[in-house]
């Protein structure tokens, strides 16, 4: 009996592991955009997976054309985007998310299909020695932000050096060395740092803003759109609003330009000016800001790439006017 117990046991065990190791969670693309598949499980919704990726209800039904008052289909696969405001690519804690290498590919390559990624942070997170990889090789690209998800903290590996030894003697550095050699590094990182800040207060340095603007000048892709949606439906609505900034790798090249609002109906064209020069671009609707706590005292949020046509220079908070 107890044989069979224990049998079981180490059968349940097994699967588990098996679960655990299906969990990690493996980055796509379609075009510029990042996105992670889900598989809709049992008493799921749109509501329990927003929670779970940290993204609004809507703005999951509207990256996957879906209608958000008819629910969800147990199985039913969906795409789940990874945003400024449920992913990162900085620091080194959150829900890694990671990126199976293909043929022949290098880091560089990997870095540009994944909004540029800093190849600092693939070595780090990875502990990479070299630029070499091998195909099927899992590398994390990012984390998500999420409070549903287990997350990790990413440490890099302590580098020591070992001095040379003229016999071929292999020399076995112990944690106490490393550790010590460790916190001597942190002494002279922070003389350093010292003598740096000295030095800026005796010659104020010339700080250098780095500009992006897209390729293509004017009121972007989605003007002639706004125009056929006032034949339908002429604008109601012009107002002053409070706005902010999200990051993506959309509307660089092609001028597609997106934003998140209460209220409005996801692929709405939105007219967005900007009060301080008179430039205008055309938006369309993502989804809603609401239940998140980044938003807090924003209106709207517009992609990176509309405010750079904009010529916005605030980064945090700013004044736009929006006509739909």
């Amino acid at each position: 009996m107890k044989k069979s117990f224990f049998s079981v046991f180490f059968l349940v065990f097994i699967v588990c592991i098996a679960n655990a190791q299906k969990a990690d969670l493996l980055v796509k693309s379609a075009g510029k955009d990042l996105f992670l598949d889900h598989k809709v499980a049992s008493k799921e919704s749109f509501y329990s997976i927003g929670r779970l990726y940290n993204l609004h209800p809507k703005s999951i039904a509207s990256f996957n054309k879906l209608d958000l008052t008819k629910g969800l289909q147990i199985d039913q696969k969906i795409r789940i985007p990874l945003l400024d405001t449920n992913f990162t690519q900085k620091g080194n804690s959150g829900t890694p998310v990671y990126y199976l290498v293909g043929e022949k590919e290098g880091l560089m390559a990997i870095s540009n299909k994944h909004n540029g990624v800093l190849l600092t942070n693939l070595r780090q997170w990875n502990g990479l020695a070299s630029d070499e990889l091998k195909k099927d090789q899992k590398l994390v690209i990012g984390f998500l932000q999420s409070k549903e998800m287990p997350s990790v903290t990413l440490t890099p590996a302590v580098k020591v050096e070992v001095p040379a030894v003229k016999t071929e003697e292999k020399v076995e550095v112990t944690p106490d060395v490393a550790e010590k050699q460790q916190k001597q590094e942190e002494k002279e990182k922070e003389a350093e740092l010292k003598a740096e800040k000295k030095e800026e207060k005796l010659t104020p340095p010339t700080v250098v803003k780095e500009t992006r603007k897209p390729v293509i000048d004017g009121e972007g892709f989605f003007s002639n759109h706004f125009s056929q949606q006032q034949k339908n439906t002429p604008a109601t609505k012009n107002e002053t609003v409070t706005a902010g900034i999200f990051k993506t790798t959309s509307g660089w090249q092609d001028a597609k330009y997106y934003l998140l609002i209460d209220k409005v109906q996801p692929g709405t064209i939105i007219k967005i000016t900007n009060p301080a020069n008179g430039k205008a671009v055309y938006a369309k609707v993502l989804g809603e800001m609401s239940g998140i706590r980044q938003n807090e005292g924003l209106n709207i949020r517009m992609s990176n790439a509309a405010a750079a046509a904009l010529n916005v220079t605030e980064q945090d908070k700013f004044i736009v006017k929006v006509n739909y």
